[in-house]
């Protein structure tokens, strides 16, 4: 069963998404939030697997909601999906940089949202390729750039390799394709790369990823 925890300042945005989830018999909603900071307080208790997160809040936004969460050790295996009103909103970069594992668009379909919500609980990212391109122009133009991580020299340069992969917005199958390896070869090493960085996902690994110079045709530290 998957758990989950809804955040939206906005009544009826949180009466649509409660009959969508409980309309599912792999999904349970274990509670609903009009703020960030009720809602750390709701996911702290709850542990959900899954959490339906708006940005723009009162009292404490999206983002900073999620940056408690990802300082949490109890919250390692809670994944956050934000809702947007537009997929490039302006916040987008800051909540992929705060943990988030993907994005939806408030008035996405009821069966892609349902499917969303399974992909992220099984540890997956949801990363649009309009997203991914846009952390790619925020990267190349210098603006968002930050210190490398901390443990980037740890990995292998085949992990290395990977990692460029996964920055470019490739999935598993197509990085085998390209490297001529098997799929299972390719979630090996994709996810000691996960392991040895500490990355949630494989959104917060692309992330990684542009800070620490890994990105696509980059030479990397």
């Amino acid at each position: 069963m998957i758990r989950i925890v809804i955040v939206d300042d906005q009544g009826l945005v949180r009466i649509g998404l409660r009959v969508l989830v409980e309309t599912e018999d792999d999904l349970t909603l274990v509670g609903e939030a009009a703020n960030g900071r009720d809602a750390i307080e709701l996911i702290r208790r709850t542990r959900p697997d899954v959490v339906l997160m708006d940005i723009r809040m009162p009292v404490m936004d999206g983002i900073e909601a999620m940056q408690a969460i990802a300082a949490d050790p109890r919250l390692a295996d809670t994944h956050v999906i934000v809702l947007t009103t537009f997929e490039l909103d302006e916040y987008v970069f800051d909540a992929l940089r705060a943990g988030a594992s993907g994005f939806l668009i408030k008035d996405t379909d009821p069966a892609d949202l349902l499917t969303a919500i399974r992909v992220v609980a099984a540890g997956d990212s949801l990363l649009s390729p309009s997203v991914t391109r846009r952390v790619i122009r925020e990267f190349a133009t210098g603006t968002r750039r930050s210190a490398p991580h901390p443990q980037i020299r740890r990995l292998t340069d085949r992990e290395r390799e990977m990692v460029r992969l996964v920055a470019e917005g490739l999935t598993n199958d197509e990085i085998a394709e390209r490297l001529m390896l098997s799929p299972a070869t390719v979630r090996t090493h994709v996810s000691r790369a996960m392991t040895k960085l500490g990355a949630r996902d494989r959104a917060q690994l692309v992330v990684f990823a542009y800070q620490s110079g890994l990105s696509p045709g980059s030479v990397g530290p």
